[in-house]
């Protein structure tokens, strides 16, 4: 059964009611709903808790899909394979918002740098302290201050972030809108989820987001790295 995966569509939702589909061999809790994000494109799982009808919390420290067209959730307690819930209970799942809220502004902020760096990207990384971006370069020469800068115009735009849906078809009538070389959308289901920020970038993503990039906040390029011949490493941070 395919897990509702209610942050797709609201970011902001903090929790909700889900029942337990099933519980897998390795302890994973399959739930019809969910507000956790499970790891994928480079942003990390969502950590939160499961609380049961009889009042017993368990600590979610990991999020998955179980399989590889992402259609179904399992979550993981941080306590091993749980023996509190079983299939068919009804539990209430809340989020670690503001662990979230973070990587949120950090994911929105490397869409506005894949913006500033108009070049293919070999890979990325999500967290809620420090983020990167890889580019398929051929020069170097990058400049710190001038990137932050540039990321400091287009937050102050406070450009509105919204999200939409293609048909896989329509993505590959346009190749252009993936910029990921390492990581690739995920297709099979009939439809792509694309991530526009106004007047600034358009590109698939099944990531969550802030509303606008004012709410990102001040952002700085920390360091510049040669990781190859044409591979250089961005890094930025939330100040």
């Amino acid at each position: 059964m395919a897990t509702d995966c209610l942050f797709r569509e609201d970011s902001y939702l903090k929790e909700c009611e889900a029942k337990v589909v099933a519980i897998g061999p390795d302890g994973g809790i399959v739930l019809d709903r969910t507000v956790l994000y499970a790891a994928s494109g480079g942003q990390p799982a969502d950590r939160g808790m499961l609380t049961t009808s009889a009042g017993v919390t368990l600590t979610i420290e990991n999020v998955a899909y179980t399989d590889p067209a992402k259609t179904e959730i399992a979550h993981y307690s941080a306590n091993g394979i749980p023996h509190a819930v079983e299939a068919g209970d009804t539990v209430r799942v809340t989020l670690d918002w503001p662990l979230r809220h973070a990587r949120m502004r950090m994911h929105t902020a490397l869409h506005l740098l894949s913006a500033v760096l108009p070049y293919p990207v070999t890979g990325g990384s999500v967290g809620e302290a420090e983020s990167r971006l890889d580019f398929d370069i051929p020069e170097a020469g990058l400049d710190k201050d001038a990137i932050t800068a540039r990321l400091a115009e287009m937050i102050a735009k406070d450009a509105a972030v919204s999200a939409r849906w293609i048909s896989d078809a329509e993505l590959e009538a346009n190749p252009g809108l993936v910029k990921t070389m390492s990581v690739k959308p995920p297709m099979g289901t009939g439809r792509v989820r694309l991530i526009e920020i106004a007047d600034l970038d358009l590109q698939p993503c099944g990531g969550t987001h802030v509303r606008s990039t004012a709410e990102i906040g001040a952002v700085r390029v920390t360091q510049v790295e040669k990781k190859g011949k044409q591979n250089r490493r961005v890094r930025i941070a939330l100040i």
